[in-house]
């Protein structure tokens, strides 16, 4: 996704790339931990599983562009899940606060679910 303007709340990073001070708050949300970095390395304020797809869906997915556009949607009604209201808001304020960056260990973030999460983050409640 590369840089993002600076009114936007939500940049969004593989979190393999190296920290930046930039980044403000960094905010994992991955249902698992990125393979082969350690919790030094990722320099994470908050791991946030809960806004992460089910693990159902993410194997369902897997990927397939094909599907993302139904990924997507199956998604969105998983964020829209009372459990999940807590998690979103927290992550809303967080971003209302300063800088948030919310990092994924996924190769295609266009394609993933970072990218549905911000729609339904800047969406609001």
């Amino acid at each position: 996704m590369g840089e993002m303007s600076a009114n936007d709340a939500f940049r969004v990073r593989r979190v393999y790339e190296s920290p930046e001070p930039s980044d403000g708050a960094r905010v994992l949300v991955d249902r698992l931990w990125p393979r082969g970095l350690s919790k030094a390395d990722a320099q994470l304020t908050e791991w946030c599983k809960d806004v992460a797809p089910s693990s159902e869906l993410r194997r369902w997915y897997h990927h397939e562009e094909p599907r993302f556009t139904e990924f997507a949607e199956r998604y969105r009604e998983e964020l829209a899940q009372e459990p999940v209201q807590p998690a979103l808001e927290r992550l809303r304020e967080r971003a209302a606060e300063g800088p948030l960056t919310l990092l994924t260990a996924t190769k295609d973030v266009s394609a993933s679910h970072v990218a549905v999460l911000v729609e339904v983050l800047q969406e609001g409640p």
